[in-house]
């Protein structure tokens, strides 16, 4: 039931309705691992190269610095 139609029930009524507070839960973060942070700093670095001059993308750009980002972090040992 919708919450401001069970309000006007219950003043009609002449009953008493509480509302519930919503409760706060804090979302806990994830921990970031080693592998991505070194990946992050790696693209970071390498993703100008494979941009043009007005910020966009070149053409596979965005393909080719996230595998070059993934063979600096060095990726794929397993």
């Amino acid at each position: 039931m919708n919450p401001s139609l069970a309000m006007s029930i219950g003043n009609e009524v002449g009953e008493r309705v509480e509302t519930v507070a919503a409760a706060t839960a804090t979302k806990t973060r994830r921990k970031v691992s080693a592998y991505n942070r070194k990946y992050k700093a790696a693209f970071k670095k390498v993703a100008p190269r494979y941009k043009l001059k007005n910020g966009k993308w070149s053409a596979g750009g965005f393909k080719r610095a996230v595998k070059e980002a993934h063979r600096i972090a060095g990726g794929k040992k397993r």
